[in-house]
């Protein structure tokens, strides 16, 4: 029996545009992947899937239990709440605390029951999960990838029949995301996880693919699901050679049908003037000569409107699969160092001094646990944060790009922010750029707060690689909202970049195929 079904649902915005309609999928395997490029509606079709939202058609089914795991909920960074409080633990914790300090009421006992360990217990589990060992440590001070992974903990020790994932991989280190391999790995229920993390997919038994075509279901992982696509790309590019040459000898029998039509007509009219035939013969022979020619043509423009037809509709679906491209400017390699720490001691995160020279052409990935300081190491190589103590030298303009896309005007459209954040940019260039990652006609007028997370983070890529000064690009989790294709384009455009870069990820694929050749860990 399906653990999650939905039928015909659609998605209409409030000004009646519409995301996508009659949408119908049936989950029978246990783990399946949601895939999908940018600004599709994964994310709304996967609240719609579990509640959150509902359908402007349609119907959803869901199992008795269920859970969602959405990115950084605003509650946990503002309420105050405690990592205790956060598990649910806080009563027993402090009623433990209570006894140890003398005071042995009853109601402490009650509370307590059989958990005269949980302090202990927790402690240890707070370590072995990478987390600050002090139970009572505010939620609002963990690292973005120790809230992720809290909250993960806290749902893979549930018992639900399904757990819905969205992004769970965002923010985590390379050793929090092996715990989350494994935990979904040895979960009991069904796990249906959006994700653009291929190590994560590669895990699923099935891929939904959620496009402008609708839900297409792969059976096997990642890897089966990319062979599959890369078959059906070429399938359709054979197809649409063949409606091509097609169209080709429709068109050149058409023309010789017409020369053959001339001939006789002047032949007609040859004999006309000879008078060799009757008028009212040569008059029948014209009618039945005009008649095959109609029904010729009628049968051509079917034939053309025919292959038209199917040209449009495999042109569409090549449009879903093919490849974006992301150009970013060039700039001449250099060998000059451009930064410069001296036993520098960071304000937050690591406290061991660090010294460290980075060259222009460096391509480093920066590597280190959830909240050892990376993040803040780049924002004080921007002068956001100031060492505590250290030399620090820089010989370069650099450009910050952070996870929540600050380089984007909410308010001004993809042409305008590309243009007003590129000094010297032509508006012919900006229109290529930007078709270059999927942008096309009046779509570069959409504004910034109309945009996805990853179609954000594509034109901050464009903006950031495009000043004239060249700068050291500092890239926080530049791939964290970026769907699979993107990331490939990214990794690829960065690979082939010539200038130098200081890149935060904990994807393995993208990080190797960025080229970043050189690690330094934290």
């Amino acid at each position: 029996m399906p653990v999650l079904q939905a039928y015909n649902i659609s998605h209409q915005f409030d000004n009646g545009d519409t995301l996508f309609q009659q949408l119908s999928c049936s989950m029978t395997k246990n783990r399946v992947g949601l895939v999908g490029r940018n600004g599709v509606g994964k994310s709304v079709f996967a609240a719609i899937l579990s509640g959150e939202y509902i359908p402007s058609s349609g119907t959803v089914t869901l199992p008795k239990s269920f859970a969602v795991y959405r990115q950084q909920p605003s509650h946990l960074l503002s309420d105050g709440l405690s990592i205790a409080q956060f598990l649910g633990k806080a009563d027993v914790i402090e009623a433990l605390k209570q006894i140890e300090s003398g005071d042995c009421a009853e109601q402490w006992f009650d509370v307590i029951g059989e958990q005269w360990d949980l302090s202990l217990r927790l402690t240890q589990q707070l370590i072995d999960m990478g987390l600050p060992p002090e139970p009572n440590f505010l939620c609002s001070h963990l690292s973005g990838g120790q809230l992720a992974r809290l909250q993960l903990w806290q749902l893979f020790e549930s018992d639900v029949e399904l757990l819905i994932l969205d992004e769970p991989s965002n923010h985590l280190d390379t050793h929090a995301k092996q715990w989350l391999i494994e935990s979904i790995r040895v979960f009991e229920g069904a796990i249906l996880l959006i994700s653009h993390d291929r190590g994560l997919l590669r895990e699923m038994d099935e891929i939904w693919e959620l496009s402008g075509l609708g839900v297409q279901v792969f059976g096997g992982n990642y890897d089966v699901y990319a062979e599959q696509k890369r078959i059906e790309l070429q399938a359709v590019e054979r197809q649409l050679a063949s409606i091509d040459k097609q169209k080709k000898k429709l068109e050149e029998q058409a023309q010789r049908n017409r020369e053959k039509s001339e001939q006789r007509a002047a032949q007609g009219n040859k004999l006309r003037k000879e008078g060799s035939q009757a008028t009212i013969l040569l008059d029948g022979k014209k009618d039945k000569a005009t008649a095959r020619a109609a029904n010729r043509k009628k049968n051509e423009q079917r034939r053309q409107a025919h292959l038209q037809e199917k040209e449009q509709t495999l042109q569409a679906r090549k449009e879903q699969m093919k490849s974006q491209k992301l150009y970013l400017a060039d700039s001449q390699s250099r060998l000059r160092k451009v930064v410069s720490i001296l036993e520098g001691v960071l304000p937050f995160g690591r406290v061991r001094p660090i010294t460290l020279q980075v060259y222009a052409s460096d391509k480093i990935h920066l590597m280190g646990k959830n909240g050892c300081g990376k993040s803040t190491l780049l924002k004080t190589l921007i002068g956001e944060f100031s060492l505590q103590q250290g030399e620090l030298q820089l010989n370069t303009p650099l450009y910050y790009l952070d996870q929540h896309f600050g380089t984007i005007s909410r308010e001004l459209s993809l042409l305008d922010n590309l243009i007003q954040h590129c000094d010297g940019m032509k508006e012919s260039d900006a229109r290529t750029l930007l078709a270059g990652i999927g942008f096309r006609g009046d779509s570069v007028f959409r504004l910034g707060y109309m945009l996805s997370g990853g179609e954000k983070m594509k034109l901050a890529m464009l903006i950031v690689s495009h000043q004239p000064s060249q700068p050291l690009l500092l890239l926080d989790e530049p791939d964290n909202h970026l769907d699979i294709e993107s990331k490939i384009m990214l990794a690829q455009a960065l690979l082939t970049y010539r200038g130098g870069f200081i890149l935060i990820s904990h994807d393995h694929d993208f990080i190797r195929e960025s080229g970043a050749s050189r690690q330094v860990t934290l």
